[in-house]
């Protein structure tokens, strides 16, 4: 067989198919969305749909020309590619115009670039590069080689909020499923997760009270308490294994906090439910440094430090809420969360959204039939919003059709990076299934309002050179990584 045939039968064409019905289905939503009923030429390159074949066409060559470069390229120049990208993104943060706040593009005379598109994909080289070198270890912190990985990650995330960019800032946090199927374990992304839910809930019960006799109690802090009580006992039961302990201070909880409710139920007596929550929280601490001290293992230590940081979080949140965050970003997160209503302003992407979605019921309005998308209501409709132009002209089945054929292609690509022989194969491959459920679950998130508004585009959906390019050459890279796995018969996996 010649060398030619067997890189072409080594190509993942269910990845490549998967790719161009998207491409195709998000051109066929940006016409219905940026259409003209006066202008029937939908190659007319003064509207949108016409550019964006143009985009559409450049990508393809630019898909076919990273399939014809040896694999090997992508390894060995990783660290080139990213350095490249790190010094761009540093000029753009001075030379990039002020568009809608934002400095990020750059104006390359009729052409509009992000390098922030860009830069994941050489970001996801250099981790794939470090990470896949001989000796490292995820859980060695104080290694060199670790060190440098963090930094690799940190620095771009760093330069793209200094554009003003936090929603593209975000998208690195994905990577966290890529390093947890790498070693990491499993407590940092438990600990991630506890730190988004103790600020949404701090920041919305945060102003109400426990009980009625008791108005300067927070709600919200309580609540976090009472979560961090809920994962610790989880946290001692899966390292420890300590039943008793959980049975015993289980039950201790149980009665103090049933005889509070029962002195303020019964009695009418005012009762400070967070300070209960504080004497739970201090018992257990206790216990976990008796035990440090008594079995001389710091293990214990690391549950009553989880404790007392959860508290530190819980009162931190509204000083970051309301002292750090910029003010659209405070009111995108207030209407999401339901504090703040305001339709006309800061509610008015996502309310619109809702409307043109909701209005397409089940089968949708049919193609250049929305209203809501032909009137405008819905700004960036074909960008940032796509999703909802799929929703009312399709419905419920379009949507769902658009969903499955995104999870098709996430878990191929998962699918794919496991078979691979090589670890940096393998690492690529996961950043770049990371990097897609993240963008497509936050923009479905934030278009149907469960996410706030962060600006981040839907993936061969959304209009836009940059995106479309970013995309396709950070997928199609995993493609040739994955055909040289087959075409040459690489063996020996890290």
């Amino acid at each position: 067989m010649s060398r030619k045939s067997n890189f072409f039968k080594s190509i993942d064409w269910w990845i490549i198919g998967l790719y161009l019905v998207l491409v195709i289905c998000g051109w066929v939503c940006i016409y219905g969305a940026s259409y003209n009923f006066e202008d029937t030429v939908f190659w007319d390159i003064n509207y949108r749909y016409g550019k964006q074949l143009m985009w559409i066409g450049m990508a393809l060559f630019i898909g076919g020309v990273i399939l014809l470069l040896d694999g090997e390229i992508y390894s060995v120049f990783a660290y080139g590619f990213y350095a490249g990208f790190i010094v761009l993104l540093v000029l753009t943060i001075f030379l990039a115009p002020d568009i809608k706040g934002s400095h990020s593009w750059l104006v390359l005379g009729p052409v509009n670039l992000q390098p922030a598109e860009f830069a994941k994909t050489a970001t996801c080289l250099a981790l794939a590069k470090i990470m896949s070198s001989y000796g490292f270890d995820l859980l060695k912190w104080r290694s060199s080689s670790t060190l440098l990985a963090e930094a690799i990650l940190l620095l771009p995330i760093l330069l793209i909020i200094l554009q003003n960019e936090t929603g593209s800032a975000l998208v690195y946090v994905a990577l966290v499923i890529m390093f947890y199927r790498e070693g990491m374990p499993g407590i940092f992304i438990l600990a991630g997760l506890c730190c988004v839910i103790y600020f949404i809930v701090a920041i919305r019960f945060g102003a109400e009270p426990v009980t009625a006799a008791t108005p300067d109690e927070s709600f919200g802090i309580f609540l976090v308490l009472m979560i961090a009580i809920v994962v610790h006992f989880f946290l001692v039961l899966s390292y420890f294994g300590d039943t008793v302990y959980c049975r015993d201070l289980g039950i201790a909880n149980v009665v103090m906090f049933g005889v509070g409710l029962l002195l303020y139920k019964q009695f009418n007596i005012p009762v400070n439910f967070t300070y209960l929550a504080y004497c739970s929280m201090g018992m257990s601490i206790l216990y976990q440094v008796y035990r440090a001290v008594k079995s001389w293992k710091p293990q214990y230590l690391f549950v009553g430090a989880f404790l007392l940081l959860s508290t530190g979080f819980a009162h931190a949140a509204d000083f970051a809420f309301n002292d750090v965050l910029l003010p659209h970003q405070r009111s995108r997160i207030a209407v999401t969360l339901g504090m703040l209503d305001d339709p006309k302003k800061s509610g008015y992407n996502v309310a619109q959204s809702k409307i043109a979605i909701g209005s397409g019921g089940f089968d949708g309005k049919g193609f250049l039939n929305g209203t809501q998308t032909k009137l405008k209501y819905v700004p960036e409709q074909d960008t940032d919003f796509i999703f909802c132009t799929v929703g009312e002209e399709h419905g419920f089945v379009g949507c769902s059709l658009v969903l499955l054929l995104y999870i098709a292609l996430i878990l191929r690509i998962i699918n794919r990076a496991e078979r691979q022989k090589l670890a940096f194969n393998r690492i690529y491959g996961y950043c770049v299934a990371s990097i897609f459920f993240f963008h497509v679950a936050i923009n479905v998130g934030m278009v149907i309002g469960l996410t706030p508004v962060i600006g981040i585009p839907l993936p061969f959906f959304s209009y836009g050179g940059s995106s479309l390019w970013g995309f396709t050459i950070l997928l199609f890279i995993f493609l040739r990584l994955d055909a040289a796995n087959d075409e040459y018969g690489l063996s020996g996996r890290r």
